[in-house]
């Protein structure tokens, strides 16, 4: 896809722009940097325009942690000043999670896009399941582990996060939440987390898809800045719009509509495999 007529870039702007609103309210709502959103909406917008679908995936998981270094800024930035950060166990994850995120990186930009989608569609039901039916403790304590044990839950959480392009927090809010922490700082803490995963995992994509054959316009390997360029100020600006619902709505609400969510992305994704094992 060497260049996009006007047929083909209104429909991959109109999702770009509603993408990044969706994306920057669900980023301060649930902690997510705007990927569970961004990615299959790029993906959507990227196959409607004729992209190589070999490479689709790539781009569209490539591009949306680009995004996420500017949204986790902003969404991240709102939860600090509520107290909702939790400074400790950011500072005790972080190197763990940078290493998961470089290994992830490296294996989806090498990996067959199917491969991708698939994680995504698995990772997103499971987790989906358990925000939906686990019932939620009044006040939660959180739990104490080992610094190995709490290491290699966070090489699990980059890694997976940087092979699907999401923030952490689709991963990050449950795991954190199961282990005792309040729903509220759990989200806080994951949308921090989105800057540690987004800026050395969107570097990995753009470094290994240099070179890769059908890319879009104006791309640097697997980042898409056009789309980027779009996503980046409505998320940053609509993830104050989440942040301010994720302190005036219940905790269980909370947990439901993130449950929801990722479940409805979770079949659409699996419906697409079976399309893509069907034409095969």
């Amino acid at each position: 896809m060497n260049a996009l007529d006007l047929g083909q870039l209104l429909p991959l702007l109109a999702i770009a722009i509603t993408a990044g609103v969706f994306g920057g309210i669900l980023a301060g709502l649930l902690g997510v940097g705007g990927g569970i959103v961004i990615v299959p909406a790029l993906y959507l917008a990227l196959s409607t325009a004729g992209m190589d679908s070999a490479i689709t995936m790539q781009v569209a998981v490539g591009t949306s942690l680009a995004t996420i270094v500017f949204t986790s800024l902003s969404s991240g930035y709102g939860h600090f000043k509520r107290g909702a950060i939790d400074m400790n166990l950011l500072k005790l994850w972080a190197p763990s999670l940078l290493v998961g995120v470089v290994i992830g990186a490296l294996l989806g930009g090498y990996v067959s896009g199917l491969i991708l989608v698939a994680v995504f569609a698995t990772v997103a039901a499971l987790v989906a399941i358990d925000m939906i039916f686990r019932k939620t403790k009044d006040e939660p304590t959180p739990r104490s582990f080992a610094k190995p044990v709490w290491a290699m839950l966070g090489v699990v959480t980059g890694g997976l996060s940087a092979m699907m392009g999401i923030g952490g927090g689709t991963i990050g809010v449950p795991l954190l939440n199961f282990l005792g922490y309040d729903i509220r700082r759990a989200v806080g803490t994951s949308a921090a987390i989105g800057f540690i995963i987004g800026l050395p995992g969107a570097v990995v994509y753009a470094l290994t898809g240099l070179g890769a054959e059908g890319l879009p316009p104006f791309s640097l390997g697997y980042v898409n800045f056009a789309a980027a360029a779009i996503i980046i100020p409505l998320t940053s600006s609509f993830a104050h719009v989440g942040v301010k619902l994720a302190h005036s709505i219940p905790r269980r609400a909370l947990r439901f509509a993130f449950g929801i969510f990722l479940m409805i992305t979770s079949l659409r994704m699996f419906f697409d495999l079976f399309e893509a094992f069907s034409n095969s």
